[in-house]
């Protein structure tokens, strides 16, 4: 694998896990930026990176830069990608990718151009026990997917100032938490979802505490989501199947399933991969796919397919960001 060059936009609590993941798999880090310089001196100390720069900006102009990890609050996710993609930089972000679909395929288009390739750090995509169940479901064995039901709950604390749940950092549940559920999802079920039934209980401010979303695609598959911000519930996923099911614990990193037959009762535990290797496996797909040019690894067709879903629950609630704009 080639040597590449990694700048970390942030210096955050998601910033810090990729450090100690980069460090891990590579060895080294190229840069960090973050809006204080301070903060920006403290990280690279701690993670022992070379550069360190306390305007982002300038930081994206670095000629010897090739991947930027975007680890900034989701509201201003489209506003760096567009200026990484603009210089022709790679890009891995956070979630959730943007805030909605329009500006999804913007950055995307503007990547395109630019020769750059764009993913979304969603876990459950680069862990080896998901292409596991995936290879047994296209094998026939377990029968068509029939049924998904998928939770997540996170109890944030109870603070209208907080960005977990300020409309003007596009705070709520679905954002932040149910981009999981759907991605979850949207990686079992054979075709996107046209009809979505919902409904929300919304916190004070505004957005979306908690919510129950209900899923059918063309082919028949229904999906189940349930999420909360304010009551904590077990990260679980279950993929009903015509000749038994799957249980998945912790999905988002998952390394562990249990599949039960239907007829025999019979369970079967499937393990593949390590958690703690998660973000090591996004990195190593990251690289593969820029190196290769090959990108289905990345799963961006499903990334699009999961903000499109959420621009269409936000929809039915009639919610909308400060930050969205109309698209021109």
């Amino acid at each position: 694998m080639k040597k590449y060059c990694w700048l970390i936009l942030g210096a955050g609590r998601a910033a810090a896990d990729m450090a100690r993941a980069l460090q891990e798999e590579n060895g080294e880090i190229y840069a960090v930026a973050a809006r204080s310089p301070e903060k920006a001196r403290a990280f690279a100390e701690k993670y022992h990176i070379e550069k360190v720069y306390g305007d982002m900006e300038e930081a994206l102009q670095d000629k010897k830069t090739d991947i930027v990890y975007i680890a900034t609050p989701h509201d201003s996710h489209y506003e760096w990608m567009k200026k990484a993609a603009g210089q022709g930089k790679h890009i891995l972000c956070e979630k959730s990718i943007t805030v909605n679909a329009w500006q999804l395929l913007e950055v995307y288009a503007m990547a395109n151009r630019s020769g750059s390739i764009v993913a979304e750090a969603m876990t459950l995509y680069h862990m080896p026990l998901y292409r596991q169940l995936d290879a047994i479901l296209k094998s026939g064995a377990l029968g068509a997917v029939k049924l998904v039901q998928v939770n997540f709950g996170s109890c944030k604390p109870d603070d209208p100032e907080g960005r977990f749940f300020s409309k003007e950092y596009a705070g709520g549940a679905l954002l932040d938490i149910g981009v999981y559920a759907l991605a979850f999802a949207r990686f079992f079920l054979a075709a996107q979802p046209g009809v979505i039934l919902t409904t929300p209980c919304y916190f004070e401010t505004g957005v979306d505490e908690q919510s129950g979303i209900i899923m059918k695609n063309g082919m028949g598959q229904l999906a189940v989501t349930a999420l909360t911000m304010r009551a904590k519930q077990p990260k679980r996923g279950v993929v009903s199947c015509e000749k038994g099911y799957i249980e998945i614990e912790d999905y988002p990193r998952a390394d562990k399933a249990v599949i039960v037959w239907t007829e025999s009762g019979k369970r079967e535990e499937i393990c593949a991969g390590e958690t703690d290797m998660a973000l090591r496996y996004e990195i190593r797909d990251m690289q593969a796919a820029v190196q290769t040019g090959r990108t289905e690894t990345l799963f961006c067709p499903y990334t699009a397919d999961v903000m499109q879903l959420m621009d269409h629950v936000r929809t039915q609630w009639g919610l909308r960001y400060p930050c969205e704009r109309e698209r021109h």
